[in-house]
């Protein structure tokens, strides 16, 4: 096994033709058979892994190279989520324009070459897989979420998915309604996802002003929460459902793929086992 045929089990998973921005192979590798994969890796994690015995790492998160430097492509995947449901492609380029922008100066500030430059002194396989994993963990909540009948409350939304997900049941975090009432139909639900990071506010009142009821986010900051109760009042919700259980969702097939091939797997760094 090598890192492009790593990578290239993500992309089959996810149904992805080409590596997104946000994923990259820092330092390739071949004759991997003892893979050590974790939701952040960076040089001290890296050492870990040397010291260890492991023959290769593989992070989630973008933080470093070229994944770093491209993270703001991937935000895009939003326009297309909100135009698939109903969302104008004018507004909902327009409500990522800003973003982007600010996350590609951003990154382009950061020392990029750090992470990697140990894997080369180490002489250590390293990449990092984010969106074709959350691409993973996407479908398969969205296939959940599309099993609850319009009527259903969110309460009931939220008790489906901890039943249908071992890593929302063992995970030390809770699926949480922050905006919205627990009686509430969820009506038109989306599961937004899969697109570098949560659309905040701005995405999330795209889908709200074109007919949909519930928005669900792995992870939201307050002040964009309150901003939307003090628009939307309790008529619409959002559910969080735990930004490392979520992430979890994605990477776990992933890591099974992996054990099928005979590879020698350990997991660490936030990943809730099913």
């Amino acid at each position: 096994m090598n890192t492009d045929t790593l990578m290239q089990l993500a992309l089959e998973m996810a149904g992805l033709d080409e590596i997104p921005g946000d994923s990259a192979i820092h330092y390739p590798g071949a004759a991997v058979q003892r893979v050590l994969i974790g939701i952040d890796v960076k040089q001290a994690e890296l050492m870990l892994a040397k010291s260890l015995g492991f023959d290769c790492v593989i992070g989630h998160h973008p933080s470093a190279g070229r994944s770093m430097l491209h993270y703001h492509e991937v935000l895009l995947r939003h326009v297309d989520q909100m135009v698939g449901q109903g969302v104008p492609s004018e507004i909902a380029q327009e409500v990522m324009a800003e973003t982007v922008e600010s996350r590609r100066v951003l990154a382009s500030m950061q020392n990029y070459d750090h992470a990697p430059s140990v894997a080369r002194l180490l002489d250590l396989p390293y990449l990092n897989i984010h969106t074709p994993l959350d691409e993973i963990g996407r479908r398969r909540l969205a296939a959940a979420i599309r099993q609850m009948p319009p009527e259903s409350t969110t309460t009931q939304l939220a008790d489906h998915l901890r039943e249908s997900f071992g890593e929302f049941r063992n995970a030390d975090t809770e699926i949480e309604l922050r905006v919205g009432r627990p009686e509430n139909p969820i009506g038109r639900a989306v599961m937004s996802h899969g697109a570098g990071t949560n659309g905040g506010y701005p995405v999330a009142k795209a889908y709200f002003d074109h007919g949909v009821d519930t928005v669900v986010y792995i992870h939201c900051r307050p002040e964009d929460a309150a901003k939307l109760r003090a628009e939307y009042g309790d008529a619409k919700n959002l559910l969080v459902t735990g930004h490392i259980a979520s992430d979890a969702i994605g990477i776990n097939p992933y890591v099974e793929r992996l054990r099928e091939e005979g590879l020698d797997v350990s997991t660490f760094s936030g990943i809730i086992a099913p």
